[in-house]
Order: structure tokens, then sequence, then C-alpha cells
């Protein structure tokens, strides 16, 4: 965990020293726009860490596939995902070692991500310190494919908000020949566009909790539909829920955003679109307590909640802004300190990142 702690570190300091020194602009949702040289830095910082690492998660799987797959077009085409199975085998023309494959979709993924935070978070530290104290920087290193899909579509996150359909479709159908699970998100582009916290938020909430009451008549319909899909082995998933905690923790922004709704919509027009995402992301957390296999479908609107929380401390007023700040900082702090050290005992390793140097 020691490089993962100093990476915490590094990409907070360069992150806050970027809004430090930012500019005034008028382009744009943000009035301010961090300093490009240090929030690179941040971003660097992402990629290193990610790109060189050798274990957490399915890594070691990801590195065994490199080596012994054949990447042809007959077995590309023939597998699930085959956008996937194509970067692997552009990439085995550059070279045999797993280690490329690792760093250019950790590259791909965080470069992506930044680049939004960077233009629509309000506070791009407090955005990036949560990536990695949420554990979302962790999970981009376990389910790499649908990470990988989720930073492409949120790459789009302006045709989301302006509406731009047709662009929005085509990267979400590009992101699907990566992880299908991408394809969620056509649907849900009609459903988020309209204002938060209506009777269609209280109905995802609503549902959601009679998923969990009725989570066995679900999981029966839902796997049966799937069986002939590539998510026809989930029905055999038994890893346990994912833990309240986990919900606590992506519920609070939420909280926070509905008792501000109206002082949120004036300082971030776009906030409804945002807020919507980050409850269907709520909703899938509070049925994955059930299955922990619906919290990967979070990770595409864990990314949406980012941008929220980089702007709710806005919401306070001036005299109290820096105490939320804080306090955001602790509790987040803690909440990474107690599930990866304690509850999950996380050890980061590297043939190239190694502490002490």
């Amino acid at each position: 965990m020691t490089i993962l702690w100093l990476s915490l570190l590094v990409v907070f300091l360069c992150a806050i020293f970027a809004r430090y020194f930012s500019v005034s602009t008028s382009a744009g949702l943000t009035s301010i726009q961090p300093n490009k040289v240090l929030a690179a830095g941040a971003a660097l910082t992402l990629v290193l860490v990610a790109g060189l690492r050798n274990n957490i998660g399915d890594t070691v799987f990801y590195i065994h596939s490199y080596r012994v797959d054949d990447f042809s077009w007959g077995s590309i085409i023939q597998k699930k995902d085959i956008g996937f199975g194509l970067l692997q085998m552009l990439l085995k023309q550059i070279s045999n070692d797993p280690q490329i494959l690792l760093f250019v979709t950790a590259m791909i993924t965080n470069l992506l991500i930044v680049a939004v935070l960077y233009k629509y978070s309000r506070q791009l530290d407090l955005s990036l310190y949560i990536y990695i104290t949420s554990g979302a920087f962790i999970v981009s290193m376990n389910g790499v494919r649908q990470f990988l899909a989720a930073a492409m579509v949120f790459a789009v996150t302006k045709s989301l908000f302006d509406g731009k359909w047709k662009t929005y479709m085509l990267v979400v159908l590009f992101a699907s020949f990566i992880h299908q699970s991408a394809l969620i998100m056509i649907p849900l582009y009609f459903i988020v566009r309209r204002k938060a916290w209506t009777g269609v938020t209280f109905l995802f909430l609503f549902l959601a909790i009679l998923v969990v009451m009725g989570f066995q008549q679900f999981s029966e319909l839902l796997f049966s539909a799937l069986k002939d899909t590539q998510y026809g082995d989930y029905a055999s998933f038994e890893e346990g829920g994912a833990s309240v905690l986990r919900v606590i923790v992506l519920g609070l922004p939420l909280i926070i955003a509905f008792l501000g709704r109206e002082k949120l919509r004036l300082i971030f027009p776009k906030s409804d679109i945002i807020v919507n995402l980050t409850i269907v992301g709520f909703a899938l957390m509070v049925i994955s307590t059930q299955n922990w296999i619906f919290a990967r479908m979070n990770i595409y609107f864990s990314l949406y909640q980012l941008i929220l929380i980089g702007w709710l401390v806005k919401v306070f007023r001036p005299k109290d802004q820096k105490f939320i700040y804080l306090a955001i900082l602790v509790f987040y702090f803690l909440y990474f300190y107690f599930e990866n050290e304690m509850i999950l005992g996380l050890r980061y390793t590297s043939d190239y990142l190694v502490w002490p140097f």
C-alpha cells in the first residue's frame, strides 16, 4: 500500500496546486481553469502507478491471458468483447511483455478521466482525491476492460450535457466492443437528461429497495434472461454482497446534493444530469448488497459522482466551506484506510515502482 499512499499524496498535491495556480475563464461550466502542467502531473502519477503494477484483482489473469492466448483474427471474433482482443493483438505486434497492456489501458483510462474532471469539476483536487480514496482507482486496476469502456463513455460527457445523442451513441457503441455492459448507457441517456429529484428519481430508489426485498426472485429472472449471453456465468457468482459501508459512502454526497439542490442548480446548471447518474449508481449499490456483481455496473456511474463531489463544497455557506472540505478529506481518508488496509489487506507490487527506492 505504500506506493498507493504516496500516489494519493502526489496526485492531491499536484491537483491542489493546479487549482491554486488556476486562471479565470468564461468558457465551460466552471469559472476557473486549473494549471495544465500540474494537472498533467497528477494524471501522469495515476498512469505510472496503475500502468506499472503487476498485481491487484484480475491483473494476474490479464497478464496470463496476454502471454498464452492466440490473438489471431479467428480467435478474437469468437471471443467476447472483440475490441479488447484487437487492442491486445495490436500491442502484441509491439511487445510480448504483458506490462504494455497494463500500461496502455491505464494510460487511456486515467487520461480520459482526468481530462473530464479537469473540464467539469469545480475542485479538481477533491475529485481526484475521491477517485483514489473511494476505491475507484483501485477498481480501475481490477476491472480493466469495464473501466476502460466506462472511461470512454465518460469522455463524451459534453455530448451528454449538450444533447448530442448521435456522438454519444457512437462512442457508447464503440466502448461496447471493449465491454458489452457499456450498452446500458444507451437507454439511460434518455432517462438521466431530466430534472433530478422528481418522481422518476424516487422510483429508482424504490425499485432498488424492492429488488433487495425480493432479490431471490429478481436474480432468477435476470440470470434466466442472461443465460445465453457472456454474463450467464454470473448466475453462479457467490462472493457475497457489497458492504453497507460502501452504500453509505455513495449515499452521503446524494444527501448533500438533495439538501442543496437549488443552489447546486444555480452554480452548476448541468448538475441534474450528474445527480441522476449518481442516483442510478447508488440504486445499483443498494442491490449489490445482495450480490457483489451488481457493483460492477456502478463503475460507469462512480465517475460522475467525482464531478458531483467537486461541486458540493460550494453548496455550503462560504464560512463553512473550509470545514466541509476538510471533513470530506478526513472521512474518505479513514474510509480508504479501513477498506483497503484493515478489510482487504491490499498490497501493491510492481517490478518498477518499489519503496524504499
